[in-house]
């Protein structure tokens, strides 16, 4: 196979775009308080991926059909690097439930205010999937952890409602909805969590302080 032996303009933007992409997928959740989040599956494939592919691009020594390769796979893996890029932008809070196997799981989520309580929305299936309902679970937000009880309400005057709250506070959820790449309206199959304070924790406090 012939290789080339300058790099094209159009490959070493493509390379140093996707290279670059991947970093942010990494070097965005530097900017919120507290422990390091550490990408998802996706964003994780993705990241590395386009951090890959921008590597194959930029190198001279490249063979000119794994380039186009690389070019050819480039959407596949900058949608989802992208994405987690985007979710990162604004604040963001971390929440430690387990998945549908038990095990230990970290929700990366929007959050928006209402009625002197957070909340944010999922797809029903996901909340449940995570015993989400109900369940009292450690939330960090802005590098301090605390107790939240969880509380699921599936009417869709308050999905709606949270969700309409969402699209208004976070400018990528706009963005991303003006391109087709986010519900500017709440999906049949979601759900909003009221996030409030843990009830055990509470009780114990009050029976620490009459005491």
């Amino acid at each position: 196979m012939q290789n080339e032996s300058k790099v094209a303009p159009t490959r070493l933007i493509l390379g140093t775009g996707l290279l670059l992409l991947g970093l942010s997928v990494f070097a965005v959740r530097l900017i919120h308080a507290g422990p390091y989040a550490f990408p998802s599956i996706g964003p994780l494939a993705g990241g590395l991926g386009s951090m890959a592919l921008g590597v194959i691009l930029i190198w001279r020594g490249t063979p000119k059909r794994l380039s186009w390769a690389a070019m050819a796979l480039a959407p596949i893996l900058a949608f989802p690097a992208l994405y987690g890029v985007m979710g990162e932008l604004e604040e963001t809070v971390s929440l430690y439930a387990t998945n549908s196997d038990g095990a230990p799981t970290e929700l990366r989520l929007w959050v928006v205010e209402r009625d002197g309580a957070s909340w944010f929305g999922m797809g029903g299936d996901k909340a449940r999937a995570h015993n989400l309902d109900g369940a009292e679970l450690e939330m960090l937000r802005r590098g301090e952890t605390r107790c939240v009880a969880l509380t699921l309400h599936d009417d869709r005057p308050t999905v709606e409602a949270m969700h309409a709250l969402k699209v208004e506070k976070y400018a990528v959820a706009r963005l991303a909805g003006s391109v087709g790449l986010y519900p500017l309206e709440a999906p049949a199959t979601s759900v909003a969590l009221r996030l409030g304070p843990c009830v055990e924790r509470a009780s114990a406090g009050a029976g620490r302080t009459a005491s």
